[in-house]
């Protein structure tokens, strides 16, 4: 794969988002809730391994 062949996709998918090329199976909301999720359950986990002093 060459540069100039890279580089040509990417302007194509770039071309592409502008359109609003998002899949409609993908909330924003619960996408940014289940990341949320996943950061405050990480965060409780790490506060319950630092218990030892």
């Amino acid at each position: 794969m060459s540069l100039h062949s890279t580089a040509a996709q990417m302007a194509t998918l770039a071309a592409e988002g502008e359109k609003g090329g998002n899949h409609p199976s993908l909330s924003p909301y619960l996408t940014g809730g289940g990341a949320l999720f996943v950061l405050l359950l990480l965060l409780w986990i790490t506060t319950r391994f630092n218990r030892d002093r």
